[in-house]
């Protein structure tokens, strides 16, 4: 059996063995990231319906209140490597490498001038403005459907991807950006010096898993 594929154009290399496996793969992270998958949709009917939050980022399990002692009997208690997901979907989706290409929209936020601000003040004094950035930038992101992507020294990377924001995820990004912003207006950061810039961008992103199975 021939290990190539004729055409017109002529002869092309026969897709990998797998290819037809990754097709179905990314069809299933894309119906999962955009909120159509059926059965992630049953569990956060159900998981909704139970108090309280913070919940998991996809099936919406409670962590805290009365859901918290049901979740962890059937390992959808919070997770330990994970604290934005369950144990059941963070390991679902570790267990399912890849991804797919959805519109999502995306928040940075940072501390400007945070070099010259460090070099005027203790490096303790310094640690506690940015720990006090970090935690009012977190709420704002999460009281509007952004996912925390990562802590960059100074700023922050936040993704609103329509499982969690919706597919108003843009409008709700600007919102999250306005409430960093108002944040950063507190005494406790514009005393210490601290000046806080936010931009928005939506658009097609690569969403999933990266890296290898451990």
């Amino acid at each position: 059996m021939s290990d190539r594929i004729e055409s017109e154009a002529g002869p092309t290399e026969s897709p990998p063995d797998d290819y037809g496996e990754d097709i179905v793969r990314t069809e299933e992270w894309r119906a999962i990231l955009t909120g159509t998958d059926p059965g992630i949709i049953r569990l956060r009917k159900m998981w909704n319906r139970v108090p309280s939050s913070p919940r998991c980022k996809f099936c919406a399990s409670p962590f805290k209140g009365p859901g918290r002692v049901l979740t962890r009997l059937i390992m959808h208690g919070q997770s330990n490597q994970n604290p934005l997901f369950c144990n059941a979907c963070f390991s679902a989706l570790g267990k399912r490498p890849g991804g797919a290409e959805v519109e999502i929209s995306v928040l940075f936020a940072d501390v400007r001038g945070s070099t010259g601000l460090a070099e005027q003040t203790t490096a303790a004094r310094f640690r506690d403005l940015i720990q006090e950035f970090y935690r009012t930038t977190s709420g704002a992101i999460d009281q509007n459907g952004g996912l925390i992507d990562k802590f960059m020294g100074d700023g922050v990377m936040a993704l609103f991807i329509p499982i969690i924001a919706g597919e108003d995820h843009a409008a709700r990004a600007i919102q999250a950006g306005e409430d960093v912003l108002a944040a950063a207006r507190s005494p406790r950061l514009t005393e210490g010096g601290v000046r806080v810039g936010v931009g928005v961008h939506s658009g097609p992103a690569f969403v999933g898993t990266v890296g290898s199975g451990d």
